[in-house]
Formats: structure tokens, sequence, C-alpha cells
């Protein structure tokens, strides 16, 4: 394709920039309105400027992509719902055996995670939990915020579900599920590990201190989940219990039951000089006072008429003062306060049954979008039905769930779409990739590697996305030259080295800006995780895990 003419080309040129502007840096001083206003400004201007009609900008919204986004957005919310990644964040701590222990396990978690969840949902919610655990310990944030952020871009590469960019290259190739992950996954894998070695690397100094001479930064508080809270919480009413325990035994007025009295009250006495944090040591105390008093209560004597000698004889019977008390208690109503109780109970009980019944559907119904996702179905109608049969079997009003869903997000994607459709009619994305691509062939070592610095340069300057929008179809045309699997591979590489690119730089993916803004910004625990504290580490780790990773996907 030729270049358009001089003003389509200088009014393009105007468009992209201020839309690039607007992606990289969107809290610029003179216009701080956000990406997806600037994707829309972008596209507006494009249609403005005459570079594109409004019909073609309509049709340059690639619909599969934004219905396969809004899917798995709404499974994402309804798993995050059902504590899935509350119990990932416990995964993380369950018998954890050091820093360096935990450093593996949010390595491996969140790739995971994030390949099946999409890189930015699990930064989103693991990001403060990973910063309680390392202040809890009294360990460096971090590499740990380094090991979620590189990790999740990292395994979200591996599915085409795992970030936005591979829903285009999926989408626009054809690829099914499961040939993307069969090409991917291994190096995935690898490049997890070389990541988590290159990080334990680095840090093994700072990791390796222990934990009571690693001055400087206060042990923040603890933190304790809300039913440990309420089971061990102190209140003036679990006490009353202890305070009225045997209230019977005053009427046993006989010396041994003074003796029992008294040894009640030494009981009593050390009852309240100790805390009591739970219901297990008042039930403790209880038992105890109620063993002592029975082993040392007496048996009381009376006399009572026998009327069936109708005499002045009489008969002696015994009686302790428990039968006294079980009397007493068998002679009372009901309390309506114990069936109160156990109503309540009853309905608790209920609650927790309907919650484990809907938590398993919400996970088999999100087993079952994997399942017919890698038996290649079509990727978008798959994961709107999950998102749909989840609402329904909700038997709630939408509106609640469906507002957390980022249509803002979908918003940028439709401006994008316009934008890069109205740069790539002016020509110069052409023009620029037929200076490249005799010596960025994939059928030669040099030219795989030329290929690769071009893509891990264009996504940290344009962003990923636009990247595969730019070269997505101009890469796989060239390929397609040499032969049908070479055209597949050449997505595949186009897919690896865009993901990875994004551990290079702080600006490089919004994963890295997730990670970076909620640790800021994190209650109690807050850490500012600069530019070049991830520069530093993200060039060797970006450039080690493309190229190791490069050459497991060119092998499949």
């Amino acid at each position: 394709m030729a270049l358009a003419g001089t003003s389509k080309v200088v009014l393009g040129c105007i468009a992209f920039g201020i839309f690039w502007v607007m992606a990289v840096f969107p809290t610029v001083p003179f216009m701080p309105v956000g990406r997806t206003a600037g994707s829309l400004l972008g596209a507006m201007l494009m249609v403005l400027f005459r570079v594109i009609s409004p019909e073609d900008a309509y049709a340059a919204i690639d619909l599969p992509i934004i219905g396969l986004l809004f899917g798995t957005m709404v499974v994402s919310i309804f798993l995050e719902r059902a504590d899935m990644f509350k119990y990932l964040g416990n995964l993380l701590s369950w018998k954890s055996r050091g820093s360096k222990d935990l450093l593996f396990r949010v390595c491996i978690v969140s790739a995971f995670a994030s390949a099946l969840f999409t890189n930015d949902t699990c930064c989103v919610v693991l990001t403060e939990f990973i910063l309680k655990v390392a202040r809890q310990n009294n360990l460096p944030p971090q590499p740990f915020l380094l090991a979620l952020a590189t990790s999740s871009n990292i395994g979200s590469a591996a599915t085409p579900i795992g970030n936005p960019q591979n829903l285009v290259i999926a989408v626009e190739s054809g690829i099914s599920f499961g040939q993307f992950l069969l090409g991917i996954f291994p190096a995935m894998i690898v490049g997890v590990l070389t990541n988590a070695a290159i990080l334990l690397l680095y840090f093994w100094k700072y990791l390796s201190v222990e934990k009571d001479q690693e001055g400087g930064q206060p042990e923040g508080p603890e933190v304790v989940a809300d039913d440990e809270v309420t089971s061990h919480r102190f209140t003036p009413a679990r006490m009353s219990h202890v305070s009225s325990l045997n209230p019977d035994d005053v009427d046993c007025i006989s010396e041994p039951i003074i003796r029992s009295n008294s040894v009640s009250t030494s009981v009593n006495e050390n009852l309240r000089s100790r805390s009591i944090n739970s219901e297990a040591d008042i039930q403790l105390a209880i038992k105890s006072l109620r063993a002592s008093s029975m082993s040392h209560e007496m048996v009381e004597v009376s006399t009572v008429p026998d009327r069936r000698d109708e005499g002045a004889s009489s008969r002696k019977f015994t009686r302790t003062a428990s039968q006294q008390r079980s009397v007493i208690i068998e002679d009372l109503p009901p309390s309506p306060e114990s069936n109160g109780e156990k109503e309540k109970e009853a309905e608790v009980a209920e609650k927790r049954w309907k919650i484990l019944v809907w938590k398993t559907a919400v996970y088999l119904i999100t087993l079952g979008m994997l399942i017919a996702l890698l038996m290649g179905l079509n990727m978008s109608w798959t994961a709107i039905t999950a998102a749909l049969v989840l609402l329904a079997l909700d038997f709630t009003d939408a509106q609640a769930c469906l507002e957390k869903v980022s249509y803002s997000l979908l918003i940028f994607f439709c401006g994008m779409f316009i934008t890069v459709d109205g740069f790539n009619k002016t020509g110069i994305p052409n023009t620029l990739w037929e200076l490249v691509e005799p010596y960025s062939r994939i059928d030669s070592a040099k030219g795989v590697a030329l290929l690769a610095v071009v893509i891990l340069i264009l996504s940290n300057v344009a962003s990923n996305v636009p990247t595969v929008l730019l070269l997505g179809t101009r890469v796989a045309a060239s390929a397609a030259a040499i032969s049908h699997d070479s055209e597949r591979k050449a997505w595949l590489i186009l897919a690896w080295v865009s993901t990875v690119a994004g551990n290079l730089t702080l600006l490089g993916s919004a994963a890295n800006l997730i990670v970076c803004e909620q640790a800021r910004r994190a209650q109690f625990f807050g850490y500012n995780l600069t530019f070049w504290s991830h520069l530093r580490f993200g060039v060797p780790s970006t450039i080690v895990v493309t190229a190791i990773g490069l050459l497991i996907v060119i092998s499949y």
C-alpha cells in the first residue's frame, strides 16, 4: 500500500499522535482526560480529518473481540465473588517456608491465575494481599511486587484469554484455543521459572536477612480473618455466663456445700484473673466449676411422712444439689431466646448451604467454558454464553454485577480500533514494514531476532495492543509466503514477544501500572514502586525470558 496524500498523512499522524500520548501518558498536564477519552478523541479526529469514513470507522470495530472481552470480564467478576482469588491468596501463605518460598509461590500462582483470569484482574486482587504478607513478615515488598507484575505478564501469554493482545491475535489468526495453548504454554512455564530464578538471584541478599534483623520498616498490624475476629472477640454478654454459673448452690446451707462454694469462688477468681478469648475457654471453665461442685456435694437428708402407714413413721430420701437444679430447670418453660437462637442457626446453615451450591455452580460453569474453548468452539460466543448463564443462575438483578464491568476498557478498544485503522490507511505502517520485512523473515535466526526487537521496541513505544493491530496481518502475510505452519508460528511469536515486552518498563503493560497504583494506595501497607526500580530488573529479565521463550515457540 502506497502512501496516501500529504494532507491525509499529516492529519492521520496528528490524530494517531494524540491517541498515543493519551494512551501512554493518560495524565498529561495539558489534557488529563485518561486513556478512554484519548482513544475516542483519536477516533473522532480520524473521522473529522476524513482519514477514514464514518462507515469504515464502524466497520473497524472488531465485535468478536469486544464480546470476548465482555464475557471474560463477567466471568472474572463472578469468580471474584465466589472467593476464587481469596483462595489463591491463601495458597500463597499456606505453610510458607520462608521469603524465598513465598517469592516462588507468587511467581507460580500469579502466572497460572493470569492465564485463566487475565493479568489485569490477577494484579488487581492480589497486590494488596501480597503487600500485607510481606509487611507482616518484615520483608521488602519490592521483589514480591515485581514477581506479581512480571509473572502475571508472562503467564498471560499462554492463553488467548490471558490478555487483550492475545484476544486480538486469536480472533484475527483463527488459531484455536488448544493450538494457542500448546504453542506457548511450554514457553510460559520455562519463562516463569527463569523469571523466578532471576528474581531470587537479584534479591537473594535482601531475602536472606533474618526477620528480626531487618530493621528500618516497622511490622504492620496483624491481619486476622473476619470469622476469627468474631469468634475471639471479648464481649460482656459472654462473660455474663461466668458470673452466674451455679445460682442454686446458695440453697444448700450445709458446711460441705459451703466448702464447695469456696472452691467455686476460688475457681471463679482464677477465671476472672485470666483473659478469656473464646467461647471454648468459657465452656472449659464451666465444666471445671461443675466438676468441682459435684465432687464436694453432700447428700441432703429430708424427712417426709409415709402416707401408706397412716402414722408418724417417716421415710428418708436424698437429693443432691445437682438434682435440685435439674428439677428446677425441667419445671421451667422453654426460653424463647433459645428457640430464636436455634432458628437463627438454622437460617445460617441454610445460607451457608446455598452459598456453597452457588460457588460450586460458578466453578463448574467456568470449567465448562474452558472445556468448550479447548474443544475449538467460537471463543467470543462461548465467553458470552458462560457470562449469561452465570447472570441467570444468580437469581438477582444483574445490574449490580454488570456495573462492575470495565466499560471504559471496552470503549477504549472501540476508539483504538478506529484510530489504528485510520493510521493504517495513511500508508505509513506499511511503508515502514516494507523496509524491515526482507530482514525479519522467521525462516532464519537473524530474521526472528530482528522481528523480536521490532516488536519489543514498538510494544513499549506504542503499547502492545496497537502493536499487534499494526503488525499482525503484515507479519502473518510475510510468514504465509513461506508456509502455512510459518504463518501460525509468526502469530505465536507476536503473541509471546508483545506480551513479555510489557516487563521491560513500568509503562510497558497495564498490569505493571495496576500493581504500582494498587501498592501506592494500599492502606497501612503502601509502597511506591518506582520507574527505575522496575527498569533495573525489567531489562535483563525481559531479554532473557524473551530469548528462551522464542527458542521454544519456534521449535513448536
